[in-house]
């Protein structure tokens, strides 16, 4: 069985206590109270005299700023933060159905549809006519407003039943919920 590597949330590295380079840096305590600009030595003992770390939170000012603080409790939350900044782009996935499907066939489909809906993507149900079928549209659009009424908990008509050329197409979004 493969298995399946995790992705990591890689965080800028910042530089804690000995590690900063700065002769002088704007110091906040654990508090969060400026302490003002003070020498990086007696930033140091003011941190060790709280049992905590002096991090460099905002290396890129001028003195750098640094924050007396739990170094671990600092990077998970920045890696929460991280993780929560991301969010998932819908994707439009598309079922093709025939107007003479079977029973089965429908209720395989229509549980791609429910997974897809759950995900979070639209689903664009088509339904493509050939031939003779051309005379039995209203078929077709009674097959996808079944599949519309089937998804209705958790999903919501975008686009009504439309016929283009052979095909008729139905755009179903996942529910707000």
């Amino acid at each position: 069985m493969k298995q399946r590597k995790k992705k990591r949330v890689y965080v800028q590295r910042t530089r804690i206590n000995g590690a900063i380079k700065a002769p002088k840096v704007r110091t906040i305590n654990s508090a969060g109270e400026q302490l003002g600009i003070l020498p990086i030595e007696e930033a140091l003992r003011v941190a060790e005299q709280e049992q905590l770390d002096l991090v460099e939170v905002a290396p890129d000012a001028d003195p750098p700023v640094c924050r007396i603080m739990d170094h671990g409790k600092y990077i998970f939350e920045k890696r929460k933060k991280t993780k929560k900044s991301k969010v998932k782009t819908s994707v439009l996935k598309e079922i093709k159905l025939r107007p003479k499907i079977g029973q089965h066939d429908y209720d395989f489909k229509s549980r791609h549809v429910e997974r897809f809906l759950k995900d979070g993507d639209k689903v664009k149900a088509t339904i493509m006519f050939r031939g003779r079928e051309m005379d039995f549209t209203e078929r077709g659009r009674d097959l996808l407003l079944r599949l519309a009424a089937d998804h209705k908990d958790y999903s919501v008509v975008e686009r009504m039943p439309k016929l283009e050329g052979r095909n008729m197409i139905m755009i179903l979004a996942p529910n707000k919920k």
